[in-house]
Formats: structure tokens, C-alpha cells, sequence
């Protein structure tokens, strides 16, 4: 998955005593776009602006990583230097994954620091605060990083598995998938977005393994469960243009190797325990 960078290790303890040096590594954001040499980040003493940064995290064996936001910035990339969608840049099959996974988490830090320029509750600046990575405002409010609990469901019926494809966007199969309602537990988002996207119960409902997932702010919580009775699937016709059973040896993986939709599915297709 995304996150599974060894033998790199994110060390993401926020210093906000940190200050840049020449050789220190800076991911440049514009909107969802990162500025890249292939898959290199430029270093400060590259940049034409490099004054206004903010540590962002460490990467255990290089130097430490910070962050130039120059949304709605005429910022003209040094020599050799282009902006990248981020989703691009993870498709391209030339990024390391480390640095993938590193444009994800400085993209999601990015849109927090942004959009809290101001105030939510008074409308006044703010400020990061001195001690951790939080954003405050002289009336007292403090703003943390905006984390948002998402589940993935793999729903199994005997030797199949339930795979969807979403109606707009992604192109790939996919499993059900849903973000967590106010006052509702994991498992039970589970139970909701199984039976809204495809008219399902389900039952023995099982944790398998979270992700971190920085476009959309998420952290993924994936689940497997069995169908419980009826299993005829009435398809969310809004969200998904397929909802089909499928045995092992017919699930279509997706191109990558990042997502944990993907590695579940291919946990299923090979038959391993889950």
C-alpha cells in the first residue's frame, strides 16, 4: 500500500522550531499539483522563493522535508522543474513510491494550513502554534489536521466477493466503501454503506487493516464481512454503474499496488486468510 515505504520510515513528529537549510528537501504545492524533476523534490538553495516554509515532516536517512504552498501564486518552477497533478504523479509509474506517499501526506498538510488562514469561529488570522501541529486564533480556538474515517467493505459470499465500479471517476473495480456518519461506529458504517450502495446485510464483520490516504484527507478502515441471507444485490444506481459477485479467479485487480481496496481484493483473489 501507499504507506509501505520500507526501508524508508516517515518520522513525523512536528519540530516547529525547525528551520530550513540549503540542502533541505521542499515539496511546492499549487492547488492538487506537486512540482517535481521526475521524481525529485527540489532542495531550498533551488527554489527562486524559499523563505516562507514550514517543517513538514522527516524521512529517517534524508534530510528533513518542508513545505512551500504557492497556490494562487504566479510561481514560475526553477530550470528542469514541473508542476504534476498529484494523481498523475502516482500513476506515472516512474515515482518511488516513498515519494508518492510523501506528495499524499505534504498535499493533505498543505489544504489544512490553507484552508485555516482564518478563523472558523471569529473570522481573525491565525497562527501555528509554537509547541505542535495545530493552527490557533486569539479567540482560543485550535484547529487540528483534519483526519476523516472512511471504511472499505469486502462483503464475501461463500467464494465471491462483492466488487463495484463507481458510476463517475475512478474507472477501476473497487469494493463498497463509505465515509463515517456523526455519531456512528466503524462497524456500523460498515452495516450502512453495504446495504445503501447494495441492498445487503451483512454479518460477522471483521477489522483488517487501516490506511492513511492524504488526497481526500482520509484515514481507510478496512473490513471484511459475509452476507447475511438474501443475497440478491440492488445496485445504488446514483453512485454505481456495477455491483456483481465475483469468484477469486475472476476479480480484476487495479494497475497499481497502493490502495488497500486493491490489496484486499487481491487477498481474496489468492485465497489468503481473511
Amino acid at each position: 500500500m501507499i504507506q509501505d515505504i520500507l526501508p524508508h520510515k516517515l518520522i513525523n513528529h512536528y519540530d516547529p522550531l525547525k528551520k530550513a537549510d540549503e540542502d533541505s528537501l521542499v515539496i511546492v504545492i499549487r492547488e492538487n499539483d506537486v512540482m517535481v524533476r521526475g521524481d525529485l523534490y527540489p532542495r531550498k538553495s533551488e527554489l527562486n522563493n524559499g523563505d516562507d516554509l514550514t517543517f513538514l515532516f522527516s524521512l529517517e536517512g534524508e534530510n528533513d522535508y518542508y513545505l512551500l504552498d504557492v497556490t494562487g501564486i504566479d510561481y514560475e518552477a526553477p530550470e528542469g522543474y514541473e508542476f504534476v497533478n498529484i494523481r498523475e504523479f502516482r500513476r506515472s509509474g516512474n515515482a518511488k513510491k516513498h515519494r508518492v506517499f510523501l506528495a499524499y501526506t505534504a498535499l493533505q498538510l498543505a489544504r489544512w494550513y490553507r484552508d485555516n488562514t482564518y478563523c472558523g469561529r471569529c473570522g481573525r488570522k491565525t497562527y501555528k502554534d509554537d509547541k505542535e501541529r495545530a493552527i490557533r486564533c486569539e479567540c482560543g480556538n485550535v484547529i487540528y489536521p483534519r483526519v476523516v474515517p472512511a471504511v472499505i467493505v469486502g462483503i464475501t459470499n461463500g467464494d465471491k466477493i462483492l466488487v463495484t465500479q463507481y458510476k463517475t471517476g475512478y474507472a477501476h473495480y473497487a469494493l463498497v466503501a463509505g465515509f463515517t456518519e456523526i455519531g456512528e461506529t466503524l462497524e456500523e458504517t460498515v452495516a450502512r454503506e453495504a446495504m445503501e450502495e447494495t441492498g445487503l446485510k451483512v454479518k460477522n464483520i471483521r477489522y483488517y487493516k487501516s490506511q492513511p490516504w492524504g488526497i481526500v484527507d482520509d484515514i481507510l478502515v478496512g473490513f471484511y464481512c459475509d452476507v447475511d441471507g438474501d443475497d440478491t444485490i440492488k445496485m445504488d444506481e446514483s453512485e454505481l454503474k456495477v455491483a456483481e459477485w465475483r469468484s477469486r479467479e475472476d476479480v480484476i485487480l487495479q494497475p497499481d499496488e497502493y490502495s488497500l481496496t486493491n490489496e484486499m481484493m487481491k487477498m481474496f483473489k489468492e485465497g489468503k486468510s481473511i
